[in-house]
């Protein structure tokens, strides 16, 4: 069993975003950089950041997470001061180790703000915190914190209590008998869904939710593809999907659950709440779109959980045809064989 004194802090590690007109395009350079990504669509998605005012959510959103985190440890007891850095904007990876080390912090257990596996989710996050340490131990001022990962809680039962207490409330709001939900994750490279299990997860996921909620009519469909044209990503897109149930008449109202973001930031606020909606409305179709997990006591209680798993050793719930993922992931899991550079 695991003890408390094995970890002195914890780390919420999120992707970060703009809070600013400025800050977007140097935003973007780091969440691109060495990828494939065309030119046009760097400046599509600038226009999407400016529409918004050059604002993402996200970290607003992560200082109410993290409020929330803090507030509802203690019931768990657990008394371990929380961090937060970010892959691509500030607080940056880099600065926050720094930061942890003037503490003295030694040993942290991180959490991550994406529930499903792939590079992009999961393995991406270990190796810009890997990067990160090796930036500041360079310095040569002290060591940076070791890091470990809770586990990715996809099939934890608060997980999904969470996602279904939210699609419930949207159900009720329904002014049609009727509805297809559509479970909305980021679609992803196909070479790299190859080399993952981001597809089953979101299936199962699906799955368990309209399942609890009696949902018998539902889809899982993707968004936000970045990649050049000529590259394979996991269809269909919702757009695309949405266009043709309309056009075999299969529904007069859609409802989507944005299952693979756990807060309301770009991808969330204009690639469903403006081109998916315009889609509807341009073929009058009904849309209501389902809020983020965000902070949600249910998922809070899951990243607490997940917490106390590695802290305290207590046990490890799943839901489905599981297992829990175990805590440490294996060498070879998520790869990505970045085959188009």
């Amino acid at each position: 069993m695991s003890s408390e004194l094995e970890f002195d802090s914890l780390l919420l590690v999120s992707f970060g975003g703009p809070e600013g007109p400025d800050d977007v395009m140097p935003f973007l350079e780091n969440v691109l950089r060495g990828k494939p990504v065309p030119p046009e669509r760097k400046l599509e998605v600038a226009d999407h950041y400016m529409h918004l005012g050059g604002v993402s959510p996200i970290n607003e959103q992560n200082r109410n997470l993290l409020q929330a985190i803090r507030s509802k440890l203690p019931e768990y007891g657990i008394d371990l001061p929380i961090y937060w850095g970010n892959r691509n904007w500030h607080p940056l990876l880099a600065d926050t180790l720094r930061t942890m080390r003037n503490d003295g912090r030694k040993r942290s257990l991180a959490f991550f703000t994406s529930i499903f596996s792939s590079y992009s989710g999961c393995r991406q996050y270990r190796e810009n915190i890997a990067e990160a340490r090796k930036e500041v131990m360079e310095e040569k001022q002290g060591l940076p914190p070791e890091i470990e990962k809770v586990r990715n809680g996809f099939n934890h039962p608060l997980f999904i209590e969470a996602q279904v207490q939210l699609l419930q409330t949207a159900l009720a709001e329904s002014k049609q008998p009727e509805s297809l939900v559509l479970f909305s994750a980021h679609s992803i490279p196909m070479s790299m869904s190859e080399h993952c299990h981001y597809q089953q997860q979101l299936h199962e996921a699906a799955g368990l939710i309209a399942q609890q909620c009696g949902v018998s009519g539902w889809e899982v469909v993707y968004q936000s593809r970045s990649g050049p044209p000529t590259q394979p990503w996991l269809e269909p897109d919702i757009c695309d999907r949405i266009r043709a149930l309309a056009s075999s008449g299969q529904t007069k109202r859609c409802v989507v659950v944005p299952l693979g973001f756990v807060s309301d930031h770009m991808e969330v606020l204009y690639d469903l709440d403006t081109e998916a909606k315009s889609v509807c409305q341009d073929l009058d179709i009904e849309f209501s779109r389902v809020q983020t997990v965000g902070t949600n006591e249910f998922f809070v209680r899951m990243i607490c959980e997940l917490i106390s798993e590695r802290v305290l050793g207590t046990a490890r719930r799943f839901v489905g045809q599981g297992p829990a993922l175990p805590d440490r992931c294996p060498d070879d899991c998520c790869l990505y064989p970045r085959l188009s550079r």
